[in-house]
């Protein structure tokens, strides 16, 4: 089902101003949806953050499961960004039928010893798939807890031998117009692009997803192949990959290049660096029912609970320049 998305906040405090600034267009397109988008989100209001929280013993030691209820499925699958489909929130599970993900390839490049372009069973061979239920913080204010199967991203990065030259990973998500109607309009310079720091991307908690809730992934939450990354912001875990490159220089990034004052190249969750239009102490949780899409705000959590596993990789780092 569609989830009615919540009125109250004002569009011009909750959409980005690249895609703020292509409306007209977009209207005259006849493409005009509720432009909550990556950058802001119903509920990015003020509030007085609750008592800190703290992540739940029953976690697993190695991240991999939370003892958070899991979002219901209807509303992990209907509530998306997925600006190659459009900007509103249920624009990708209208749209993203059109997206054809069989046959589907990855092309390899850059600084390793293997590359070249692969069918996607073989770029992901011999690795089994895993199921992980992980916390996902948008920048937005919002979160969801979702359970996904997918391979380890490290584990699939090592087959390709990367050179000591390689210190980032970049991503590549497909654009095609006749698949994606929203590249139509200049929201972002397509294709959509996304990187990690080589160690971030060898992390164990970096899964490469090829499914959730025990099915294949819908097409409008990144299928066949998208990241999680689940300390950082929602907009890392880019979508419907089609390249993977090796590079020694930091790699550029979508959102990072369109608003570099707002996006950092990090971007980890931290709730003690805010956005500057908004809070990030606090956030919604998509948990509730078939009548009440949000359940009550909740704590934002430093590296949205994963510091355990994480913090180490930023030691000594600033983590206000390096956001």
């Amino acid at each position: 089902m569609n989830n009615p998305i919540p009125q109250d906040i004002p569009a011009s405090q909750i959409t980005p101003e690249a895609v703020y600034r292509a409306r007209r267009q977009l209207i005259g397109f006849g493409l005009a949806t509720p432009l909550l988008a990556l950058a802001g989100c119903a509920g990015a209001e003020e509030t007085p953050p609750p008592a800190a929280a703290a992540a739940k013993p029953s976690d697993s030691k190695d991240g991999f499961r939370t003892a958070d209820e899991p979002t219901r499925f209807e509303d992990a699958s209907q509530y998306n960004n997925f600006y190659e489909f459009g900007t509103g929130k249920d624009d990708p599970a209208r749209n993203a039928h059109t997206l054809r993900t069989s046959p589907w390839s990855v092309v390899v490049g850059g600084e390793a010893e293997v590359t070249g372009t692969f069918a996607l069973d073989d770029f992901l061979k011999p690795h089994a798939a895993q199921d992980r239920i992980y916390r996902l913080r948008c920048v937005e204010g919002w979160s969801m807890v979702i359970p996904w199967q997918g391979v380890s991203l490290g584990d699939v990065l090592r087959r390709f031998k990367p050179t000591s030259r390689a210190k980032y990973v970049a991503f590549t998500t497909l654009a095609d117009r006749g698949q994606m109607p929203g590249i139509r309009f200049p929201a972002l310079d397509w294709p959509y692009r996304e990187g990690l720091r080589m160690d971030e991307a060898m992390n164990p908690l970096t899964l490469l997803a090829t499914g959730m809730y025990g099915k294949p992934l819908p097409n409008q939450n990144g299928a066949p192949l998208r990241l999680v990354v689940p300390w950082k912001y929602g907009f890392k875990s880019i979508k419907s990959i089609v390249r993977i490159d090796f590079t020694e220089q930091m790699p550029v990034t979508s959102w990072n290049q369109s608003q570099p004052e707002e996006y950092g190249f990090y971007s980890n969750v931290n709730p003690d660096v805010d956005h500057p239009r908004w809070s990030q102490r606090t956030e919604r949780r998509i948990a509730g029912t078939a009548s009440k899409l949000f359940a009550e705000r909740i704590a934002t959590l430093p590296f949205n609970g994963y510091a355990a596993q994480v913090a180490s990789l930023y030691k000594g780092m600033d983590l206000r320049r390096w956001f």
